[in-house]
Formats: structure tokens, C-alpha cells, sequence
């Protein structure tokens, strides 16, 4: 009986002793992500203050160039005081055994284990959704509206707040859902099987994204016959490329903000141009725009893209398999027995690190891509028209010219604005 007590205790010390090394390399990850993205944060505030580069002099006149530099400082404010609340929130709950109560709220709803993880990050999307609207609020009724670029009512607000939680939560639910069943039914292969549903899910959302979801917030207007809609026809019959679906898309009535993509795939595929960018852009420079997105069709890189992003979710899904039962990371958690729902939040926490990883080398890749799609439009004449149309937009949405080049590889999906004018205008 001695040996056996001895046993249990030599057992359960070194189920605490792994949990605590657990716990603790939470809140390590937490706190260091929070302090580089302040080193992030203070780089590029520096960088912002440099002379406008000698290639993009008289894109800002002084006026203008005061207000960038005034708005970006407003946006920087408000992302580090949310940056702030929710690592201090997430470091309360996670160490003040948040994750444990709300694993008790549960509990006393259901005992099936798929509500129960429904109902968990449900609990997760709320505290989200709380903390980000007064940030969202105001930076768009007062920071937004202060520089012109608002056109948002407070009802259209607070009315796409509510669809966007009701549609996320809808399709957060539906996999969550079937993942758990999943698990329930096939342990040993729930990774691989739930790796082939969540994956046929996500080609058909993309398959349905412009019929389905995006009529919910914006209307899709066929875009009439006329000079623009004729000259985007002409230069898609020059590359060869089949384009038949071209949309305006109503942007303007929440932001004055433009933009164009590709969506969907095979006879879904759409163009969808925002009809600020016919505000801001001349006809052949809104050409160029979209000749830069045809570019990324023709090199296949949103194929290419979606590839390796499944690939990624694959290995996800394998590692928290390894993990899924781990005694260990629910009671880092402060949690006496593992269950889905608590082990995919703190392996979703303990992730960070590969995933800020992966993050900077697809954003390695992503950037090679804008080189080649600049480089497709370019080649076939319009290398000119798409420097001046992205001029023009930085322009318009008060851009930072001066990003700190650790900020660009850490963050961002394009290449800087001065690298794309030097390429497209051969300087």
C-alpha cells in the first residue's frame, strides 16, 4: 500500500510540476508577444518621422504630409490601448483560473461534450466582441470621421456587429461542432477526417462568399456597359483571361476607403470593384488594379495560397492531436481533467510562437506574389497606371510612406509602397 501512495504522489508531482512549467510558459509567450509588438509599435513611429522619400515627393503636400502623420499617431494610440486591455485581460483570465470557471458555466448547462465546447467559445467570442467595440467605435466615429474617411451611421455599426456574431458564430459552431463529433467517433483519426471536412467547408465558403455572405453587408451591382466596363473587357480578352462576372460593390456607405478583388472559383468567379475606387482612380488606372489581380489568378497563387494554408491546418490539427488528452495542459489551465474545449484554448495559446512564424513566411510568399502580380501588370503595359492608382489611394487613406523594414517583414502582406513604385516605374 506505501509503494502504491508513493506511486500516485510520484505521479501527480509530476503532473503538477509539467502543468506549472506549462502555465508559466503561457504567460511568458503572452507577455513577450504584447512587449515585441511594442518594439514593433516604436520602430515604426520612428520610421514614420523620416523625409518623404525622394521617388514619392509631392504625394503629400506639408498640410497633408501633418495630417498622416497626425492620423497615424491616433490609429497607433488607440491599437496600443487595446493591444493593452486584451493581453491584461487574457494574463487575468488564464492566471486567475478563468478558464476553470468557465469550464463550471458549462458544466451546469450540458454534459455533452459538444455543446459544452460550443458553448466555451461562445464565451471566448463575447469577451472579444466586448472589449473591441468601444476601440472599433471610436476609431470610426471619431478618428475615421475626423480625417473624411467615415460614411458609417451608428445603426449600420452596431447592425454589422451583429451579423458578423451571428454568422461567426453560426460557422464557428457548425465546425466546432462536427470536429467534436468527429473526435467523439474516431479518436485515433479525428485530426486527418476533420482536416478533410473543415477543408471542403473552406473551398465552399470561398466557392459562395460573394452570393451568400457579402450580400448580407454590401449590394452587388453588374457593372453597366460603358467606358470602364470596356476597357477592363479588352484588356482581359488581350491576357487571354475569361471574365464575365464583373460587380460594383457599394462600399462608399460606410467608408470613403477603396479597394478590388477576386473572389470565388470556376464559374462563380467574381471581380468586385468598390465604387469609391471610381472616385479616387482613372479608368486606366483602375485597369491596372485589376490587371495586378488577374496577375495573381494567372500565376495561380490564390491556388497556390489556399494549398499551403490547408497544409498548415493539417499540421495544426496533428499536433493538438498529440496534445488533445494531455493532462498536463488542462491543469495549466487550472482544470483537474482534459477536455476539447480546454485543451484547444491552451494549445491555441502555447501555439503562438510557431504561428507567428508561419504568419512571417507566408508573408515572405505573399509579398513574392505582389512582386510577380505588379510585375504581370507591368509587363503588359501597365506597369505606370498601377504605380500612379496605388499614389493615389496611399494618398487618399493618409498612408504611412515609412514603414521600419522589421515592421514590413514581421507584418505586412505587400511590398512597401516606395518598392512598388521603384519596380513598376523601372527605378
Amino acid at each position: 500500500m506505501m509503494h502504491l501512495q508513493c506511486l500516485i504522489r510520484i505521479i501527480m508531482n509530476t503532473y503538477l510540476y509539467m502543468a506549472n512549467i506549462l502555465y508559466w510558459t503561457i504567460i511568458v509567450i503572452v507577455v513577450a508577444e504584447f512587449a515585441f509588438d511594442c518594439v514593433l509599435r516604436y520602430l515604426n513611429t520612428k520610421a514614420s518621422k523620416q523625409p518623404i522619400p525622394k521617388e514619392l515627393e509631392g504625394l503629400y503636400d506639408e498640410e497633408t504630409y501633418k495630417r498622416q502623420q497626425a492620423y497615424s499617431s491616433e490609429r497607433r494610440r488607440v491599437s496600443l490601448i487595446g493591444s493593452v486591455l486584451n493581453t491584461c485581460v487574457t494574463l487575468g483570465i488564464f492566471a486567475f483560473g478563468g478558464f476553470a470557471v468557465f469550464d463550471g458555466w458549462v458544466r451546469e448547462v450540458s454534459d455533452c461534450p459538444i455543446i459544452m465546447a460550443i458553448l466555451y467559445m461562445l464565451i471566448f467570442s463575447l469577451i472579444g466582441m466586448i472589449i473591441d467595440i468601444p476601440f472599433g467605435y471610436y476609431s470610426t466615429f471619431v478618428i475615421e470621421t475626423k480625417y473624411g474617411f467615415n460614411r458609417m451611421t451608428r445603426k449600420l455599426f452596431f447592425m454589422d456587429l451583429l451579423k458578423s456574431f451571428a454568422i461567426s458564430t453560426v460557422i464557428t459552431s457548425l465546425i466546432i461542432g462536427v470536429v467534436v463529433w468527429i473526435y467523439g467517433m474516431i479518436p485515433e483519426w479525428f485530426w486527418l477526417i476533420a482536416w478533410a471536412v473543415v477543408s471542403a467547408f473552406q473551398l465552399f465558403m470561398q466557392y459562395i462568399y460573394t452570393d451568400l455572405i457579402v450580400p448580407m453587408f454590401n449590394k452587388l451591382t453588374p457593372m453597366e456597359e460603358g467606358e470602364l466596363r470596356s476597357a477592363i473587357e479588352a484588356f482581359a480578352n488581350k491576357v487571354d483571361f475569361k471574365l464575365e462576372n464583373i460587380y460594383m460593390q457599394d462600399s462608399s456607405k460606410r467608408s470613403t476607403h477603396g479597394n478590388a478583388y477576386f473572389s470565388g472559383w470556376g464559374k462563380r468567379k467574381k471581380v468586385v470593384i468598390y465604387d469609391t475606387l471610381t472616385e479616387q482612380l482613372s479608368t486606366e488606372q483602375i485597369v491596372g488594379v485589376l490587371a495586378h489581380e488577374i496577375g495573381h489568378q494567372k500565376n495561380g497563387h490564390i491556388v497556390k495560397g489556399t494549398i499551403i494554408g490547408l497544409v498548415l491546418m493539417l499540421f495544426t490539427l496533428w499536433l493538438f492531436s498529440l496534445v488533445i488528452d494531455s493532462k498536463d495542459i488542462a491543469m495549466a489551465a487550472q482544470c483537474t481533467e482534459p477536455s476539447f474545449h480546454i485543451n484547444i484554448m491552451v494549445f491555441s495559446m502555447l501555439y503562438t510562437p510557431i504561428s507567428m512564424l508561419t504568419s512571417m513566411l507566408m508573408g515572405i510568399m505573399s509579398r513574392k506574389n505582389e512582386w510577380e502580380a505588379d510585375e504581370f501588370a507591368k509587363v503588359n503595359g501597365y506597369g505606370k497606371a498601377v504605380s500612379e492608382g496605388l499614389k493615389a489611394m496611399s494618398k487618399h487613406s493618409l498612408a504611412n510612406l515609412t514603414p521600419h523594414p522589421l515592421v514590413v517583414f514581421i507584418e505586412y502582406s505587400h511590398p512597401t509602397l516606395l518598392d512598388r513604385v521603384r519596380h513598376l516605374e523601372g527605378k
